[in-house]
């Protein structure tokens, strides 16, 4: 089976009409997992046979908006879903910062690429001018147990929205790091990252395409444990393997 989680931010006019085009092509293609359409874009983990759900993505790919999606993909032996989840939700992810995404400030946060940060992380935790990277895991303590980056800044949150207000403490300290927010696979650190530069910290930067993508490009350099999914694998290892299959 092939496993795919992607995200993407751009206006949708209509998530209702959105949302059944993507149930039915899911639906059609036998694929398991869950989909989230919202004004602001679209969140999506699923898996299938790996020549449908390649024709699906590309499909997906083609629609008005969706140039440029991002998309990390692993394997496993059976699909980790139980049923296909097709839903329209006011954002793809909750955070309530109606501010921190590319639609309403009109570009993305800056990003550092996974074999960049890479390189920091190898050249003792200093990017290219010498300033210390602080690493910030936007991901709530349950995802955490499972793995982080060494050293990493994390909060003792439950849920993302809870993130603004775990993060007050720490401010002081972080002002004169070049902090990269990361998460699971981009769209939370994305978020984090916008909102981070709007309340003033323009010294942040987001990971491009979080945990997965770091480690489908460069492994599990800096990187401690695994990272939690959400879905029956569990958690995956820096080779994209999962804790259960």
């Amino acid at each position: 089976m092939l496993n795919v989680a992607a995200y993407h931010f751009f206006a949708v006019d209509d998530p209702t009409e959105l949302a059944r085009t993507l149930r039915e092509a899911a639906t059609a293609a036998a694929l398991k997992g869950t989909v989230l359409v919202a004004p602001e874009g679209l969140n999506l983990f699923l898996a299938g046979e790996e020549p449908l759900l390649r024709k699906f993505m590309k499909m997906l790919a083609g629609l008005p908006g969706v140039e440029g999606l991002q998309a990390k993909y692993s394997h496993s032996r059976r699909a980790p879903f139980g049923r296909l989840r097709v839903k329209v939700k006011p954002e793809i992810i909750s955070f309530r910062r109606p501010q921190a995404t590319p639609l309403a400030t009109g570009e993305r946060a800056p990003v550092v690429n996974p074999p960049t940060l890479a390189r920091w992380l190898g050249q003792g935790g200093r990017d290219d001018q010498g300033r210390p990277v602080v690493l910030l895991d936007t991901r709530n303590a349950q995802e955490v147990e499972y793995g982080t980056f060494a050293g990493a800044l994390t909060l003792p949150i439950t849920r993302f929205t809870e993130l603004p207000a775990a993060l007050e403490p720490h401010r002081e300290a972080l002002r004169d790091a070049t902090v990269v927010s990361f998460c699971t696979g981009g769209i939370r650190c994305e978020k984090a990252a916008l909102w981070m530069r709007q309340d003033g910290m323009d010294n942040v930067l987001q990971l491009d395409g979080g945990i997965l993508g770091y480690f489908e490009q460069v492994g599990g350099l800096g990187y401690d444990g695994r990272c939690f999914v959400f879905d029956e694998r569990v958690a995956l290892d820096p080779a994209l393997r999962p804790l259960t299959d």
